[in-house]
């Protein structure tokens, strides 16, 4: 039997054009360089990189919080991925995104950075679930 699964295509005029096919999650640097593990204490993990890298969101989800600010987080991001799961981008050099917007995968969210209490450019990513810090590692692709 044939087992392969035919993408979805849509038609227009005849033709027809494979879906992009949404992936699930992904890490928000490309390449990944962890420098700092969830743990207790750091209820996120660090990506190592340079101001001006490419942060896109783990999941699609909808823009809920943009915070600018000098201390603490810095620059920062709220994505609402749905099923209670939120994720926080912070640090940024640069905000591309605001309030309400949908944003998928392929979406540039904004630029690493070292604003707020960042010792060295990287990204301060924290996911959570119903409220709760939970280790991004646990959602993310191994």
């Amino acid at each position: 039997g044939n087992s392969q699964i035919e993408s979805p295509v849509y038609t227009i005029d005849g033709t027809q054009t494979p879906i992009a096919t949404e992936i699930g999650t992904q890490f928000p640097t490309d390449p990944v360089r962890i420098t700092q593990n969830y743990n207790f204490f750091h209820p996120g993990l660090d990506l190592d990189g340079i101001t001006g890298d490419t942060i896109k969101p783990i999941k699609k989800g909808r823009i809920v919080a943009v915070n600018f600010s000098k201390v603490a987080y810095g620059n920062s991001i709220i994505i609402d991925h749905g099923n209670k799961l939120t994720s926080l981008y912070a640090h940024l050099s640069k905000v591309e995104v605001s309030v309400g917007q949908e944003v998928s995968t392929n979406t540039k969210i904004g630029e690493m950075g070292a604003t707020g209490h960042a010792f060295g450019d990287h990204l301060h990513l924290e996911v959570k679930e119903d409220g709760k810090n939970i280790n991004p590692l646990s959602i993310l692709p191994r």
